[in-house]
Parts: C-alpha cells; sequence; structure tokens
C-alpha cells in the first residue's frame, strides 16, 4: 500500500512539474505572438512620426523620402499576424494608406502632401485606437489647418509641432486625446 501512494505521489509530482513546464512554454510562445503583433504595424507607425517631422520642417524631399518608405512598411505587415481587430482595420485602411503614402511620395511639395498627410493621420489613428501603441501616443488638432476646418495628426511628444503649418504657426493646436497601451 506504501508502495502504490508513493508511485501516486511521485507520478503526481512529475505531472505537476510538467504541467507547470507547458504552462510556462505556453506563455512565452503568447507573449512572442502578441510582440510579432505589435510589431507588424510598429514599422509603419514609426515612419509615420518621421513623416510628421518632415512636414514639421516643411521638408518635402524628407516628407517624400518617408512616404516611400511607409510604402515598403506597408507591403510587408503580415495580416496573419495581426489580431482579429487589428486585421479587420488594416483591411479597411490599407488601400486609403498606400493612396496617400504614393501621392506623398511622388510629389516634393509639401503643401500638396500636407493635403495627403490629413487623410493619412485619419487612418493610422484609426489603427493606433485599435493595436495601442508600445508608448503613448498624442492626438493632436489644428483648427486653423485645412482651411480653418481643422486637421489632426498623432505625435509622440505632447508639446505641439504643427505639420500643416510648419514654422509659419509651429505651436498651433492642441492635444485632445492621449492614447496609451
Amino acid at each position: 500500500m506504501k508502495a502504490i501512494i508513493c508511485v501516486t505521489a511521485i507520478m503526481l509530482s512529475s505531472l505537476s512539474a510538467s504541467y507547470g513546464q507547458i504552462n510556462i512554454v505556453k506563455t512565452e510562445r503568447i507573449t512572442g505572438t502578441e510582440t510579432q503583433q505589435s510589431s507588424q504595424l510598429n514599422a509603419v507607425y514609426e515612419i509615420y512620426f518621421s513623416l510628421k517631422n518632415a512636414l514639421v520642417k516643411t521638408d518635402g524631399a524628407a516628407a517624400s523620402s518617408s512616404a516611400a518608405s511607409m510604402l515598403t512598411a506597408i507591403d510587408a505587415v503580415d495580416m496573419t499576424k495581426l489580431s482579429s481587430a487589428e486585421h479587420t482595420m488594416w483591411m479597411a485602411t490599407e488601400k486609403k494608406l498606400k493612396f496617400d503614402a504614393q501621392h506623398i511620395k511622388e510629389n516634393k511639395d509639401a503643401e500638396h502632401q500636407r493635403e495627403h498627410f490629413m487623410a493619412l493621420s485619419k487612418n493610422i489613428y484609426e489603427l493606433i485606437k485599435i493595436s495601442k501603441p508600445a508608448e503613448t501616443v498624442y492626438y493632436q488638432f489644428c483648427p486653423m489647418a485645412n482651411e480653418g476646418k481643422g486637421a489632426y495628426w498623432l505625435s509622440k511628444e505632447n508639446g505641439i509641432k504643427n505639420p500643416y503649418y510648419g514654422s509659419q504657426m509651429l505651436s498651433c493646436g492642441k492635444t485632445v486625446e492621449t492614447i496609451t497601451q
């Protein structure tokens, strides 16, 4: 009887230890998948911020270069690695992102680029709200842009650096939303 209890205790102990290892492996896989999911869109977001900064400086050539990089990053997104919500939003915005990035790439005139940047910002905002960025992002608004109708953009900094007017009205605007993970 003692032998049976001892063998049962050893088996339960082994099973318990194995089950703990399975949980650890599963947790690591889930964490790895989440990292892959967020990294799928991070390149697009980082390039968006570079593009925004080029427009802040009214640098049409740099904005064009960033837009070219954005097109490459958009094409590199593996939709199978996105969460269900990200995938749905990606399907709704991908063509629009490509359209605006292509127009910004093809034109070195910052004023024309800014027109497409408005739509690009709207679609990036929709995506970033779903995917929850790795770092805090600020959704900002300039009431003077777009012929007085106003326009939005995203920034990594809470301080206003207006991409629609650059040095003409660098600090025109306000933060309207803070997006966190």
